[in-house]
């Protein structure tokens, strides 16, 4: 079944990202994926995104809904059978405030969410965001400033480097609930323009869990921002593979 394309507003991204020693990534996941690595060091990291007026491409903009979302996620490369080499992020969770996208997703469109509450204040460059999941299986914290300085402590060189490795992830694999195989979506944006985020408190009940990353394993590098951008979701051809439980 030919699904449709996904159109709507972007008007606050965050990708909070850390620095992640690749050998505590790897076994997270699934088969055929290995870790994208940028100075030798894997790359994973929190997307905050307030969505709007998200619709089917064929409706008007009064049909579509608002949404805040989170996804935990992880720059990966994987081979497809034609020996084509894939970059994109591999999406462990999503969780989401719409209860229209936790019914549709994995059924209607791909990528399955979580319900989960969100605490937003968003104002003058000032960005406060708290979001605990209904299952309890989430919660994460973030207080950040929006900025024209790009950190020197991360392992990126500059705001272009990074935006650069990024821009070209635009392909998210996501983990279903049969565990036998990924959805897959991907992000066409029709500008790709990113600004420097500050942050000065981040907590990521996935990424502070040390059975998953032990001590150290986990650092937090930077952080960007987008607003206001149009775009359209692509669903893919969804992916056979094993997915650690």
């Amino acid at each position: 079944m030919s699904l449709p394309v996904v159109t709507g507003l972007i008007r606050r991204r965050l990708l909070v990202n850390y620095r992640v020693d690749p050998s505590v990534v790897a076994p997270l996941l699934p088969e055929g994926f290995r870790p994208k690595l940028h100075r030798g060091q894997a790359i994973a990291g929190i997307c905050l995104i307030r969505l709007e007026d998200i619709r089917p491409r064929m409706l008007p903009v009064w049909a579509g809904i608002n949404s805040e979302n989170v996804a935990h996620r992880i720059a990966v490369l994987c081979d497809d059978e034609d020996g084509t080499t894939r970059e994109g992020v591999f999406i462990p969770r999503r969780d989401t405030s719409s209860l229209a996208n936790h019914l549709a997703g994995g059924r209607i469109f791909p990528g399955e969410h979580h319900l989960a509450d969100f605490i937003v204040c968003d104002d003058h460059g000032i960005i406060e965001i708290k979001a605990r999941a209904r299952d309890g299986h989430m919660s994460l914290s973030l207080s950040a400033t929006e900025s024209d300085e790009f950190p020197a402590s991360s392992c990126f060189n500059s705001l272009k480097e990074s935006s650069d490795f990024f821009e070209t992830g635009s392909v998210g694999y996501s983990t279903t609930k049969s565990c036998d195989h990924l959805d897959a979506i991907r992000l066409e944006t029709y500008q790709w323009q990113v600004k420097p985020l500050t942050v000065s408190k981040v907590a990521s009940s996935y990424f502070d869990n040390p059975a998953l990353f032990p001590a150290g394993s986990a650092v937090f590098d930077h952080a960007l921002i987008m607003r206001d951008v149009a775009h359209e979701w692509h669903s893919m051809e969804s992916r056979r593979v094993a997915v650690p439980a």
